[in-house]
């Protein structure tokens, strides 16, 4: 399955729902769509249809998490590897 974004608005929050392998080259993409945003706190990635992702990938969803940006539906392997890479 290849990477895939679906905008969607809910309330005042603009939800990016995630689908397939995410990879380092569409970290560039979310970094666009999440720029048109006016306030971090307003932005849901939803993870729940995502496959794989990569280091890469980790890392830059950890940094919006800590950016503000609520991460929703993130899968265990996700969690637990940024958990891991925290400390």
């Amino acid at each position: 399955m290849t990477f895939r974004i679906e905008t969607l608005a809910r309330g005042r929050f603009a939800v990016f729902v995630l689908s397939g392998r995410i990879e380092t080259p569409a970290i560039g993409e979310l970094r666009r769509l999440f720029q048109l945003q006016t306030d971090y706190r307003d932005i849901v990635v939803d993870l729940k249809d995502v496959s794989l992702v990569d280091r890469d990938v980790m890392g830059f969803l950890a940094r919006c998490e800590a950016d503000g940006i609520k991460l929703e539906n993130c899968p265990p392997y996700i969690r637990e590897w940024m958990a891991r890479e925290k400390d």
